[in-house]
């Protein structure tokens, strides 16, 4: 494995196969409306626009903490796998791709610091370590206006 330049891009087929997976194939983030706006190797960025059927509190119109949770998750996912992907650039695409099969979490930590409350969210994943089983992980939510609106960290099963 040779280390990539810093500022190495993936391929627009990898980028494309990694968003399709991220909010098609995964029904249950299809059903939530996450959607990645861009995907790195060293991070990735989401968003989540508001429904009414996210909301957790009625009175506040505030969306749901397991939405936020999910999210979260998802995401940090997503990160493991464009590190996994820039780590195996000597593999085809889809081999790069069928690495997803293996990911799975083992441990999901988040900190509610403010309400989630607005028309849509924003979120950033990134790993902080990859090895060749675990990978840790820590993400945030952001408010429309990127305010810091919660914090998590997790470690996903790689291998």
């Amino acid at each position: 494995m040779s280390a990539q330049p810093k500022h190495f891009t993936f391929e627009p087929e990898f980028i494309q196969a990694l968003a399709h997976i991220f909010e098609e194939d995964i029904v249950f983030n299809r059903t939530l409306g996450l959607k990645v706006d861009t995907i790195t190797p060293t991070e990735v960025r989401g968003s989540l626009p508001m429904r009414q059927a996210l909301i957790g509190h009625p009175a506040y119109n505030r969306l749901h903490g397991g939405v936020i949770s999910a999210a979260l998750d998802a995401l940090g996912g997503m990160a493991v796998l464009a590190a996994i992907g820039a780590r195996h650039m000597d593999e085809p695409i889809s081999a790069r791709l069928a690495r997803f099969a293996k990911l799975g979490t083992i441990d999901l930590r988040i900190d509610y610091l403010r309400p989630a409350i607005g028309e849509r969210f924003g979120m950033r994943a990134e790993v902080m370590r990859l090895g060749s089983r675990v990978a840790s992980t820590r993400m945030e939510f952001l408010g429309a206006d990127g305010k810091l609106l919660c914090t998590g960290a997790a470690a996903y099963i790689i291998a």
